[in-house]
């Protein structure tokens, strides 16, 4: 996902991790129709949110740290490598240690979720942007600033 304005890039492993967990928090449907968010890690949509929100990757990478050392001590790989039961465990846990880190995920993946083109078109709505399809607007009318241009000017010259 390249680097953020806080500077932390991350790395293979994070972002594996990060999928897991976007999976837990929005799983993949059962018929496969939806996608689980874990597809989300690494994507375009999670860089936008992370761009417009300084720190967000900060506090994502201590909770995914947590996340692996905890399921290293249950003696899996890393949390990705966990069993279904034990990630809930797990998360639990670190959320427990680390009140930041769930709001912070699951900021990730409300906001960047039901945004994707894939999510939209299994919700069965039409893939584009909400405007201006359906929604009438008046037309621009440039006589509305003329009471505007009359005013006196409101600062000094320098």
């Amino acid at each position: 996902m390249g680097d953020t304005q806080s500077g932390h890039e991350f790395s293979a492993g994070e972002l594996a991790t990060l999928a897991a967990v976007l999976d837990e928090i929005i799983p993949p449907s059962a018929d496969g129709k939806f996608p689980g968010a874990g597809f989300l890690a690494g994507g375009e949509h999670l860089a936008g949110i992370i761009r417009l929100m300084p720190g967000l990757d900060l506090a994502l990478v201590g909770g995914l740290a947590a996340a692996d050392e905890l399921a290293r001590k249950r003696g899996a790989t890393g949390f990705a490598a966990l069993a279904a039961e034990d990630r809930s465990a797990v998360l639990g846990e670190v959320a427990a240690n680390d009140g930041g880190f769930v709001p912070s995920v699951m900021f990730v993946a409300f906001t960047t979720y039901y945004v994707d083109d894939r999510v939209v078109a299994a919700l069965d709505l039409e893939v584009r942007p909400p405007h201006p399809k359906g929604f009438t607007m008046a037309a621009n009318d440039p006589s509305l600033l003329d009471p505007v241009r009359r005013r006196d000017k409101l600062y000094r010259e320098c």
